[in-house]
């Protein structure tokens, strides 16, 4: 068997530093049956200008071989902060209105990518299966292309593709989709994600089918597929079950006393949070039974805090919360907990068991991984019903939830109304389907899939003066 070589912004080294959730569960296993190398960036910024050979971390754990390199602050800043989550992220999240473009992140970008190709370069053996992850390494393949690699490279975006219509809207356009053009398979969320980018594709150049997922453009062929991330449902429940820890036991009881709506994301203008509080006051506005019987407990920890725009959320959100506790709270009722802090994600769990209802509302998610880890944690004979909205990936799966458009305040309130006032074998029924969904497509079957899919692809001779 090919050994796995995973190549990711971050690394989840096993110090204990990070916790394994999202990625790091899909590809761990994997990398265990092939004795696999995951290399990316360790977090760190070095205070050298230049790359040196020996400022590279190499640990090996459990079988697996995690290869780490520092970057520098100007590199850190082009790469990391100004390209990747400056101009990419928003674009790719539909927020062009947020994209800030400069010419030189776009070169910083390119020369970080061009760097961590060049320092993963003589750790790769010739029958290495590379899988690369995600929007910071978009032209991850094109630089080993130009180093002579000719591995088959996968790759799988976790975040949504957009439409040309935005996409066109990044001024590297062109370049960012001929550098994609240069992986083996490109791996999407959701059929839409993929179609999107094949649109973008066909607006630029002349794609040709060579298949029903085959494609060659700009001299090279390569395929597309859908692959709708996961969770290890079984793994989430048992995180679920028994006590809260003590120091939380009144915690329990004061859930108890009232109805609890719940949502958990990182503080990012995608989440649609702004949207969902004014959701939640239309809520009480138009459905008056629910006042003085319901609380809304929003967890947001801070997410990029020197960025204005997030900033700009943070004031806004306190604002809000303010506002709405003034309207509809009482001297002994506070209808809206708003929390910017960071909570352990197996004590997550045990809140989204003790609620009635899981409130996941983005403006746009590539797949959204919460709202599966919400039904996941419920009890299976009281579950809590789950809101999702249908700008999330999870939606096409979790067709099972109470689905809405976050923008539309009094579909979301609405909607609250029914999952709080749901009769229990209903609830029952929504969440036996979506256990169903979840049990058939979990994380290690994401990964599975996905590699089987690259592993069924031809190695290739790379024609150098097209890729240099």
């Amino acid at each position: 068997m090919s050994r796995l070589v995973v190549v990711s912004n971050r690394i989840a080294i096993p110090d204990g530093t990070i916790s394994a959730g999202g990625l790091a569960v899909g590809i761990v296993d994997a990398l265990k049956n092939t004795s696999g190398l995951w290399f990316g960036w360790n977090g760190e910024i070095s205070e050298i200008s230049e790359s040196e050979d020996d400022d590279m971390s190499v640990v090996e754990d459990d079988g697996i071989t995690y290869a780490s390199v520092p970057l520098n602050q100007n590199d850190y800043d082009l790469y990391y902060c100004q390209f990747s989550n400056a101009v990419l992220w928003p674009a790719l999240h539909y927020r062009i209105d947020l994209v800030d473009y400069q010419r030189e992140a776009w070169e910083g970008y390119c020369r970080v990518n061009d760097l961590l190709a060049r320092r993963l370069l003589p750790l790769l053996k010739p029958d290495d299966i590379l899988w690369i992850h995600d929007y910071h390494l978009l032209p991850f393949a094109a630089s080993l292309r130009k180093l002579g690699v000719t591995n088959r490279i996968g790759f799988f975006l976790h975040i949504p593709f957009p439409t040309p219509e935005i996409f066109n809207a990044v001024p590297p356009h062109n370049e960012l989709l001929e550098m994609m053009s240069h992986y083996d398979l490109l791996g999407f969320q959701t059929e839409g994600d993929r179609l999107a980018f094949l649109d973008n594709l066909g607006e630029l150049t002349t794609l040709q089918p060579t298949g029903t997922y085959m494609h060659q453009a700009f001299g090279n062929t390569f395929s597309t597929g859908v692959y709708p991330i996961s969770i290890a449902p079984d793994s989430i429940k048992e995180m679920a079950e028994g006590p809260l820890p003590s120091k939380l036991a009144a915690m329990e009881q004061e859930l108890r006393e009232a109805q609890n709506i719940i949502s958990c994301e990182r503080l990012d203008y995608t989440k649609g949070l702004p949207e969902r509080f004014l959701a939640f006051e239309a809520l009480l506005e138009k459905f008056p039974q629910h006042r003085g019987k319901v609380r809304y407990s929003q967890i947001a920890p801070t997410s990029r805090g020197d960025v204005q725009a997030y900033q700009d959320l943070r004031h806004q959100l306190e604002t809000e919360v303010g506002r709405i506790n003034g309207k509809y709270g009482s001297l002994n009722q506070t209808p809206l907990f708003y929390l910017n802090q960071h909570f352990q994600r197996s004590l997550l769990m045990k809140l989204f068991r003790l609620t009635d209802v899981g409130l996941v509302t983005p403006l746009r998610d590539g797949m959204n991984l919460v709202a599966k880890e919400y039904v996941a944690a419920q009890d299976p004979k009281d579950p809590g019903v789950l809101v999702l909205s249908q700008f999330a990936g999870a939606a096409n799966e979790l067709t099972a939830a109470l689905i809405v458009n976050p923008y539309d305040r009094d579909d979301v309130a609405a909607a609250l109304d029914k999952a709080l006032t749901m009769p229990l074998e209903e609830r029952i029924e929504r969440y036996n389907d979506m256990m169903n969904v979840l049990h058939k497509n979990d994380i290690a079957n994401w990964g599975d899939t996905y590699l089987k899919d690259l592993n069924a692809i031809s190695t290739h001779s790379i024609d150098h003066d097209a890729v240099a």
